[in-house]
């Protein structure tokens, strides 16, 4: 009789176990799949915003309805300066710089993680290419559905738009490989350059 409660208490326990395996197992796509599309939609009008940041180490202001006159911007979010992926991100972005600018595009960055160290990321992991924009409480990450957190920790989620010079977003791309945002995003902006030229 003992024998038989305790084999019926550890089919029972792992009936639970796989009964909560199969639960994360089926929330795992709903989570993927929501935060894939929190992000702004393409063809939606990119809001405008204004931005302390560096370029180099060197302070500046950032507008992007200033940009925008010169050409599409490569706006892309990152969740904090110096961590493994998102260091990985602006040394592929620093890379490409070149061949964004002769498409005519900016590309810039912005984190509403660690902001004290925009501008020695700007130098150091951004090779001096592009700016790095400090977005404190993560307000314009809110405008550009790329706001999370951890516990107190506020950060960006890791979204790259690429915003035409009427201010429409024609690409909107989420993904948590740092190096693709790159490639979709020069892959868009030529595209872009080709039909309008």
């Amino acid at each position: 009789m003992k024998t038989s409660k305790k084999l019926t208490g550890v089919m029972l326990r792992a009936g639970l176990a796989l009964a909560g395996v199969g639960v994360c197992a089926m929330a795992l796509p709903v989570v993927v799949a929501q935060q894939a599309h929190a992000a702004l939609a393409e063809g939606e009008q990119a809001p405008d915003f204004q931005l302390k940041g560096a370029l180099g180490g060197t302070p500046l202001t950032f507008s992007l309805k200033e940009a925008l006159k010169k050409g599409p911007v490569v706006l892309y979010f990152f969740p904090a300066a110096f961590t493994k992926g998102c260091t990985l991100e602006a040394h592929a972005f620093a890379e490409a710089t070149d061949n964004f600018t002769k498409q005519g595009a900016t590309v810039v960055g912005v984190t509403a993680g660690n902001v004290d160290r925009v501008a020695e990321f700007s130098k150091d992991e951004c090779r001096s290419k592009f700016a790095v924009l400090a977005d404190p409480g993560g307000k314009v990450a809110t405008l550009y559905k790329s706001l999370s957190s951890q516990g107190s920790f506020v950060h960006s989620d890791r979204i790259s738009y690429v915003i035409a010079p009427d201010g429409k977003v024609v690409l909107s791309y989420v993904s948590q490989d740092p190096e693709t945002h790159v490639s979709k995003t020069l892959e868009t902006v030529t595209k872009l350059h080709n039909a309008t030229h």
